[in-house]
């Protein structure tokens, strides 16, 4: 991967917590991501330059948060949003 100079702001830790959530079997969390099958895209899994331009395009501001449309679908373009923290929480598992 190119140097980028982002490896410690807040957009770089969302790329990288979605991704260990997801591949991670040892994440604490891994049995809600991966453990029921949920991946990232492989655009975003290679690249964090490309999950980049994808958020700064799609709304991402500081006070956001990273939201699959579908809960029980992929991290991908077509399934994520930024959503506030109540739109989060009113869209989870029943």
């Amino acid at each position: 991967m190119k140097t980028h100079g982002m490896c410690y702001t807040r957009l770089y830790s969302i790329w990288q917590h979605m991704k260990n959530r997801c591949n991670q079997p040892r994440a604490h969390n891994y049995k809600y991501y991966g453990g029921r099958g949920i991946s990232v895209c492989d655009e975003w899994q290679e690249s964090f330059e490309n999950f980049y331009n994808w958020a700064t395009t799609h709304g991402y501001s500081k006070d956001l948060t990273l939201d699959r449309k579908d809960v029980n679908g992929n991290y991908e373009q077509n399934n994520c949003r930024w959503a506030t923290k109540l739109e989060q929480e009113l869209n989870k598992r029943k």
